[in-house]
């Protein structure tokens, strides 16, 4: 409403000039001048108005900047052409706007500058590697809760089963036909205790939990079908994740040779400090493994998910397994 009256007013008094620059006869027309200097206000007004209107966005500031730079520029134009032309001094001003306002404009779109884009993308990384190992830790954690309560709850509770359906078949030697249906529920139970261990164990060995890497190592060497060997030097103890990981690459590789390796003997180094973990299997079987089999897969995928590698080389009478683990947070 303020904005349209001004106006109205404006025009009014421009209209009432020109009448009376008109009524003296004319000559140069001088209204002109008038005219301009009193737009001026009425843009002004006008920009002032549209700046308190505007909603709260991201770049307002921007915005009303480049607008005031636009009536500025404007101004300093029609200045010149009412002048009468002549040598183009609004260039200097004009140049002098527009750099102030290029430099808001950096200000304001700082974040998509190659420096700062950088910054805020390894920013980024830094958080997404902080919580995908916080991650990784929790689930390291729970497994071997979970492993912890197979073993002491479900497995425990089924080999007591299994005792009691024995003490049961020795009292039923008189009824053979029931003592055959509870010795086959013994032996059920008993099948159930293997499969359950076999769980247990690929989940995590309690072994790894309270003894550490090279006990857990040297437990699935003598559990092994062929000659295995250790040797480990570890100066402290690697994360959980980190320490799970590197089991389950010793645990695989052995697996693979004792399935495919016709009888080879294996051996098996564990080299650890504070900041890396580096486990290489290597045995002298007919060689052929495939990097792209499930089990390696499977295996590469666990170590690069904590930013290791895993490298398979294979050749007839020479393979190794390597695998590479950082224990940094």
């Amino acid at each position: 409403m303020a904005l349209s009256l001004h106006a109205a007013f404006t025009v009014l008094l421009d209209a009432l000039l020109t009448v009376v620059w008109a009524a003296t006869g004319g000559g140069s027309f001088w209204p002109i001048w008038v005219w301009f200097g009193t737009a001026i206000p009425v843009a002004v007004h006008a920009l002032v108005f549209d700046a308190v209107r505007r909603p709260r966005e991201r770049h307002k500031a921007l915005i009303v900047h480049a607008q005031a730079t636009g009536l500025l520029v404007g101004i300093y134009i029609v200045i010149w052409a009412l002048a009468g032309f002549g040598y183009f001094w609004p260039a200097w001003p004009t140049f002098a706007l527009v750099a102030a306002l290029g430099a808001h404009w950096i200000v304001a779109h700082r974040e998509r500058l190659p420096q700062a884009r950088e910054r805020e993308l390894v920013e980024r990384v830094d958080e997404l590697t902080r919580t995908r190992r916080g991650a990784l830790d929790v689930q390291a954690a729970e497994l071997r809760r979970i492993e912890r309560d197979l073993h002491d709850g479900a497995q425990a509770r089924l080999v007591s089963l299994t005792m009691l359906m024995g003490r049961a078949e020795e009292r039923l030697d008189d009824r053979p036909e029931v003592a055959e249906l509870v010795r086959r529920a013994r032996e059920e139970a008993s099948a159930a205790i293997g499969e359950l261990r076999d769980l247990a164990r690929g989940i995590a060995p309690p072994v790894l939990a309270d003894r550490g890497l090279q006990a857990a190592v040297e437990a699935l060497a003598r559990r092994s079908l062929t000659p295995v060997t250790v040797e480990a030097r570890i100066e402290r103890r690697p994360p959980p994740v980190v320490e799970t990981a590197a089991y389950f690459v010793a645990a695989e590789s052995l697996t693979n040779v004792a399935k495919h390796g016709g009888g080879a003997a294996a051996h098996v180094t564990i080299e650890g400090d504070a900041e890396r973990v580096v486990v290489e299997v290597t045995d002298d079987g007919p060689g052929g493994a495939d990097p792209g089999g499930s089990g390696l897969t499977g295996l590469r995928h666990r170590v690069e998910a904590l930013d290791g590698t895993l490298t398979v080389t294979s050749a007839p009478g020479a393979t190794r397994v390597r695998a590479e683990l950082p224990c940094g947070s």
